[in-house]
C-alpha cells in the first residue's frame, strides 16, 4: 500500500513522522516495522495496554449482537455498566457519554440545572488555573491552560478560576452565585501536579459549609491510575458529582458523569447523544471494570508506580534535574530547562514514546500492567535521551 500523505487531515497538533499500525500490550509498530515502547499509551486511554484481550472479547461478542441502537431504547450494557458505575463510586446515577470533555460538560449543565432549582438560581463554577477539563467552549471555559482565553472568544460566562492546592483562595472566591467546585484531584495536563494533603478533603468541607455541589473530574487519574480505583480515595471524600473518561474503555470512546441523590437533577430533554450509551462502548467497559477492580491490578499498580517512581528520581540525581512527582503510573519528570521536547524526540529515535506536555516536562503514562522490566527498559532509553538533548 502507497503510504497516504498527511496533508488531508487538518492540523490540529504536532505529530511525529511514524503511522502505527499495530499494537500489543505496552508496544506499537509503525508501518515501517519499527517497534516503540509506549509510555503514553493514548493519553492514559489504554489502561490495560494495546489490544487487550478483555476489549478484544468484549468487542466482537457485543458487535455480533447490538451495535447502535439509539439512546431512545435502553439497552443491556448501558444498564448493567449505570449499576456498576453507582456501585463502585457510591453515587446515585450515571450519565454515559463518549469523551471526557462530554462528561464534564455533562458535569456543568447537572451542576447549573442543580443550582436553578435547588441554590437560588446559582450558575458560576470556581475551578483552578492550570487545569484541564476539555475542548468543548465550555469545558475549555472552566480550564485554566495557559492562553486557552485567546483561542475562541467569547466563552460561555460563569467561571473563576484560582490557584490549584490553594483552599484560601477557593474560600474567597465563593459568591452569591457560586454553585460548584470543579477541581482535578491531580492535574494531568499541567503537569502531574499533585496537591498538598489535605487539600481534597478541605474542599469537601468548604463545599459543605456553603452548600455547594462538589465535581471531581477523573477523566485522567480515575480508574486504577494512581493506585486506588479513584483518585479522591486517597483522602477518603466523596464529591456529589464524578467523571470519568479515558481508561473506562480501554482505547474505546466512552465516558460518564456519575452524581449522588442530591445533584442528580435532570430532567426528560436535558441531555442527550447520538452514540451516548451505546451497547458496544458499554460492553467494553465493564470488561475493564472487571479487570480493573481486582484487588492484584490495584496492588500491581502501585508496585510499578513505586518503581518508576524511583527511577525519575534517580535520574533527577545522575542528570541534575529538577525534580519528578506523581501517584502511581501517573508520573512526570521536571527537566529545570525547556528541552522536553528534544528528550521526547531523541526517545522516540531510540523506540519509545513519551509526552511532553510543557517544554520542561515529561508526562508516563503506562499501561496499568507495565512490566518492571518494561519500565527499567524505558529508564534506560531515557537516561540515554537525556544525555543526548543535554
Amino acid at each position: 500500500m502507497q503510504p497516504i500523505s498527511s496533508s488531508y487531515l487538518m492540523t490540529t497538533t504536532e505529530r511525529p513522522d511514524p503511522v502505527l499500525v499495530r499494537g500489543n500490550g505496552s508496544l506499537v509498530w509503525d508501518s515501517n516495522g519499527h517497534r516503540y515502547l509506549d509510555f503514553v499509551q493514548g493519553w492514559a486511554t489504554n489502561a490495560l495496554g494495546h489490544s487487550a484481550p478483555e476489549v478484544t472479547q468484549a468487542l466482537t461478542a457485543q458487535a455480533a449482537r447490538l451495535v447502535a441502537p439509539s439512546p431512545a431504547f435502553f439497552n443491556e450494557p448501558l444498564l448493567a455498566l449505570a449499576q456498576r458505575l453507582t456501585e463502585l463510586t457510591g453515587l446515585h446515577q450515571a450519565y454515559v457519554s463518549c469523551t471526557g470533555a462530554e462528561a464534564v460538560e455533562c458535569a456543568i449543565k447537572l451542576a447549573r440545572k442543580w443550582g436553578r432549582k435547588q441554590h437560588h438560581g446559582a450558575y458560576e463554577i470556581i475551578s483552578t488555573r492550570g487545569a484541564f477539563h476539555g475542548r468543548t467552549l465550555a469545558a475549555m471555559a472552566a480550564s485554566g491552560k495557559p492562553g486557552w482565553d485567546q483561542l475562541f472568544p467569547p466563552y460561555p460566562a460563569g467561571f473563576t478560576k484560582v490557584a490549584f492546592g490553594d483552599l484560601d483562595a477557593m474560600r474567597k472566591a465563593i459568591g452569591a452565585r457560586t454553585v460548584a467546585l470543579l477541581v482535578e484531584p491531580i492535574q494531568g495536563e499541567a503537569g502531574v501536579v499533585v496537591p498538598p494533603a489535605g487539600y481534597l478533603a478541605a474542599l469537601r468541607e468548604l463545599a459543605d459549609e456553603h452548600g455547594l455541589l462538589l465535581v471531581f473530574d477523573e477523566v485522567q487519574t480515575g480508574l486504577g491510575r494512581t493506585g486506588r480505583l479513584f483518585a479522591h480515595e486517597w483522602e477518603g471524600v466523596k464529591p456529589d458529582i464524578l467523571t470519568l473518561g479515558k481508561g473506562l474503555g480501554g482505547g474505546i470512546p466512552i465516558a460518564a458523569t456519575l452524581g449522588n441523590a442530591r445533584a442528580c437533577c435532570f430532567e426528560t430533554g436535558d441531555q442527550g447523544g447520538t452514540f451516548h450509551g451505546a451497547p458496544l462502548a458499554c460492553s467494553v467497559a465493564l470488561a475493564v471494570l472487571q479487570a480493573i477492580t481486582s484487588p492484584e491490578l490495584l496492588g500491581h499498580v502501585r508496585a510499578a508506580g513505586e518503581r518508576l517512581a524511583r527511577g525519575l528520581e534517580a535520574c533527577v540525581a545522575r542528570r541534575g534535574l529538577l525534580g519528578s512527582r506523581g501517584r502511581g503510573l501517573l508520573q512526570a519528570l521536571e527537566l529545570g530547562r525547556p528541552t522536553a521536547h528534544a528528550v521526547r524526540d531523541a526517545c522516540l529515535a531510540h523506540g519509545l514514546l513519551v509526552n511532553a506536555p510543557r517544554d520542561s516536562l515529561l508526562r508516563f503514562m503506562p499501561s496499568l500492567r507495565v512490566t518492571g522490566s518494561e519500565i527499567d527498559a524505558m529508564l534506560e532509553i531515557l537516561d540515554r535521551a537525556l544525555g543526548e538533548a543535554g
